[in-house]
């Protein structure tokens, strides 16, 4: 068994993974998800407040999902979640931008009707190569117990 509700300790940060974002996959998820003028056109980024394409926040999202499911979720215990609580884009994601996702454990605590799983709060940053926190993303996830009752 992965990962449980047990192994997170609050106030832990752990790295999740890196990623680079490129211009065609820029692109093409604004297009399919959020086809704003500066996200899907260059001549049209390059005349917005931003100066250049920038990705989606929701691709930022994603791909921080992505990293969470595929580098430390992925055969664990999660039962999913009940939602985000709190998302913050402070900077634009640019083409060649690198971001580094950290992952904090705020906050756990056992389901009282339910002794077999808790809840664990969490905070995500995604972290570009200039050492600049472009994204907070606050969220809970449910965990099973690997040992019911014995958690406190």
């Amino acid at each position: 068994m992965g990962l449980s509700f047990e192994d997170m300790t609050v106030g832990t940060t752990t790295e999740v993974g890196k990623h680079t974002f490129t211009r065609d996959e820029i692109i093409e998820f604004a297009e399919k998800f959020d086809p704003q003028p500066f996200h899907v056109d260059d001549d049209a980024a390059a005349e917005s407040p931003f100066g250049g394409l920038i990705a989606s926040g929701w691709h930022t999202c994603s791909v921080m999902m992505g990293m969470l499911v595929r580098n430390t979720i992925a055969g664990s215990t999660s039962m999913g979640s009940p939602g985000i609580d709190e998302i913050r884009w402070l900077k634009p994601v640019r083409v060649g931008d690198t971001l580094t996702m950290m992952n904090s454990v705020l906050d756990k605590r056992v389901s009282a009707s339910k002794p077999d799983r808790g809840m664990v709060s969490t905070q995500w940053e995604g972290i570009n190569q200039h050492g600049e926190t472009v994204v907070i993303v606050r969220s809970k996830g449910l965990f099973g117990l690997r040992n019911p009752g014995a958690a406190s």
